[in-house]
């Protein structure tokens, strides 16, 4: 290089960085154009399709993927605001989400927007101006049997008729409403005494479960000839809303809430748990004790029939 130099002072160029590059022939390159309104949903469905993960783990990121799409205002990288990340984070805890935290949508929607902006995408990385609430979430409150009947009881229009059926099948199988839009009575139950059980795989863990359908399951399946209908989880839980309204229920009425009814009443019935979490498929035995809450009738029953013994 010194000779290069030399060469400069001698023949008194400019001893400026571009010219001496030029010398060296080195050319800088150029910046490369960056599309802003490409789309980050296609990114991000790419990366996980390339990621060398566990098949539970990319399920996941799928139906978190699958909700960013139906929030609908985060597509393009330009979307990528931290307006658009606030509207996000309300809309995910309208209560409709089933069975991935709000937390866990973030971290996972996160990472690739960290992706794209070490990659030069995008100029600022949107989080890093958002906070939004952490921490313990409100409870829900199940539906007592009660309540489910007087569900089953309405006279509905016919959309929210299905959408009621389908709910009802839920809160008596335990089925996640992903896993009921699967659901395949042909290929997927058993009959063992009599009753018919559902035998299959969750779609977010792959975990096996095994459950029964009760007689109001099993009457859904026979007013749509063993087909369930079929309708996405946002438009579904719309419908729940109204019918919400119609029965006057002061409860937040989603699938996921079927879900979580089914659990409570089967233990109310002194269902052990360990079967529950076979029933609902849960890997861990700690996510069904998410269940267990210490139900009063449960103490009442069981509180009178030791009293006999403590005369």
């Amino acid at each position: 290089m010194r000779p290069i130099v030399s060469s400069m002072v001698f023949l008194g160029e400019e001893m400026t960085l571009a010219n001496l590059n030029s010398k060296l022939g080195i050319t800088k390159k150029e910046k490369k154009e960056v599309d802003v309104n490409g789309s980050f949903v296609d990114y991000m469905t790419e990366a996980i399709k390339k990621e060398q993960i566990q098949q539970s783990t990319r399920t996941s990121r799928e139906v978190i993927l699958t909700g960013l799409i139906e929030f609908g205002r985060i597509q393009t990288f330009a979307d990528l605001t931290p307006n658009n990340l606030r509207d996000f984070d309300t809309w995910l805890r309208d209560g409709t989400r089933c069975d991935i935290t709000v937390a866990k949508y973030h971290k996972v929607v996160h990472r690739y927007v960290r992706q794209v902006f070490e990659r030069g995408i995008i100029d600022r990385d949107p989080y890093n101006s958002v906070s939004y609430p952490r921490g313990r979430y409100k409870e829900r409150r199940p539906l007592t049997e009660e309540e489910l009947n007087l569900i089953r009881s309405l006279n509905l229009p016919p959309k929210e008729d299905r959408v009621r059926d389908l709910f009802i099948f839920s809160a008596y199988t335990g089925l996640a409403f992903c896993d009921m839009m699967l659901f395949d009575f042909g290929t997927m139950t058993e009959k063992h005494g009599d009753l018919v059980y559902i035998d299959g795989n969750r779609l977010k863990t792959g975990s096996n479960f095994f459950t029964p359908i009760y007689k109001p399951a099993m009457d859904v399946l026979v007013k749509y000839n063993y087909k369930l209908p079929r309708i996405s989880n946002q438009k579904g839980n719309d419908f729940l809303h109204l019918i919400e309204s119609r029965a006057n229920l002061h409860k937040n009425l989603t699938f996921h809430l079927a879900r979580h009814t089914f659990a409570t009443i089967s233990l109310s019935h002194d269902i052990p748990v360990e079967n529950l979490a076979r029933m609902l498929g849960h890997k861990d035995i700690k996510t069904t004790q998410h269940y267990a809450k210490i139900l009063k009738s449960t103490v009442q029953r069981h509180a009178e029939n030791l009293s006999t013994f403590f005369q």
